[in-house]
């Protein structure tokens, strides 16, 4: 069976893991952990950077930084997961779904305006598939309304809008780094920090309300619980995991796009002959080929395709089934405006294996499996 997501491996992972054994050093905060938050801070130009142990407690972690009260609302694109809905619900919110744009299937920018209320707190912006979202007309937006940005880049890293790397675009940034994603610890993430003034109370938060970071710094004489918290830090075995991929984050993202590019060339004819869709990357926008998806004619079409390669000992995966027709969509938000995009689009969506180091052999079977099945629906 030809998998859809195999895990990034690198060969130095355990090495690295044993080195935080030996140190004594596993829970959150070690030296592995400390090495990622630099190499992301460097790397992104990100004034701050904190691994949590998920990229949902990332978003986490940023809705309550945006200081959301129950009756806030916060504007997200419905085709996403749950962890981006879930974070804001938790903090009491009530969320606010708009169509997204079918180039990018991220949320078309030029629906949020309409959606903004006198509740209104806070964008989400999903960079879908790790291509970036309209950020300079989203910003803009909330510069105008008087709101806050959270990007979910939970599958942006590496990706680059106009320059600078997603997640650090708004005033919070929330990456993946989940067994799926292009750099693994198995589950664990990061939350960006891009206003100076919430470096603090980001600490205070993430050390489960203590003023510890502070106190390891030298700059109080001892640590106090001082304000609401939690424990969003990520073990530090898991961040030894992430750090040998970090290494190599080049290379890893070089391998993914090369076959990216493969897919892309392949199917290119079936686009030219009207019988898919490919992904369309925007101008200024540098991808990390996070995800490789076709868009079928139909539903019923994607879904003889996905029965055809499985036949074939090959996975092919759907994607997001829209929040806001979902039980929790319906009981916790709203869709503003009209749905002319999110559902029909999903409907037609579906994602090939994608993965570090996948086998010559098995996407040359990718390519001719597909190409065999599209192209004798045409005959």
């Amino acid at each position: 069976m030809i998998h859809f997501n195999v895990p990034p491996f690198v060969g130095t992972e355990f090495k690295y893991m044993q080195e935080a054994v030996n140190n004594h050093k596993i829970c959150g905060d070690g030296p592995f952990t400390k090495k990622c938050n630099e190499w992301l801070e460097k790397r992104f130009n990100a004034k701050k950077v904190m691994l949590t142990t998920s990229g949902s407690t990332a978003l986490d972690m940023a809705a309550l930084l945006c200081g959301i009260k129950p009756g806030d609302e916060v504007i997200l694109p419905s085709f996403t997961f749950s962890s981006t809905a879930n974070s804001f619900v938790l903090a009491g919110a009530t969320l606010v779904f708009v169509d997204v744009r079918p180039d990018t299937m991220n949320i078309d920018e030029t629906k949020i305006e309409a959606a903004i209320t006198d509740k209104t707190k806070v964008i989400c912006p999903v960079h879908y598939a790790g291509v970036a979202c309209e950020m300079d007309t989203i910003m803009d937006i909330a510069k105008r309304h008087h709101l806050m940005v959270v990007e979910d880049a939970a599958q942006g890293v590496m990706s680059t809008y106009k320059g600078k790397a997603l997640g650090t675009i708004g005033d919070f940034g929330c990456y993946s780094f989940h067994e799926t994603k292009n750099y693994s610890m198995g589950e664990g993430g990061a939350i960006v920090i891009n206003n100076a003034a919430y470096i603090e109370k980001a600490e205070i938060l993430r050390e489960k309300g203590t003023n510890r970071s502070q106190f390891f710094r030298g700059q109080v004489a001892k640590y106090n619980w001082v304000d609401f918290g939690d424990s969003y830090l990520q073990s530090d075995l898991n961040a030894a995991y992430l750090w040998a991929q970090l290494e190599v984050a080049d290379q890893i993202n070089e391998n993914r796009l090369e076959t990216w590019n493969k897919y892309y060339t392949a199917f290119k004819p079936l686009e030219e002959k009207g019988i898919v869709q490919l992904p369309i990357i925007p101008e200024g926008c540098v991808h990390n080929a996070h995800m490789f998806y076709l868009k079928t004619k139909n539903l019923e079409i994607r879904q003889a395709y996905i029965k055809f390669m499985k036949e074939n000992d090959i996975l092919c995966v759907f994607h997001y089934v829209p929040l806001h027709s979902a039980p929790a969509g319906l009981k916790f938000g709203r869709f503003d405006g009209v749905d002319e995009n999110t559902t029909a689009d999903s409907d037609r969506l579906v994602r090939l294996p994608m993965y570090y180091n996948i086998k010559s052999d098995d996407l040359n079977k990718v390519i001719e499996k597909t190409l065999e099945f599209f192209n004798s629906e045409t005959k």
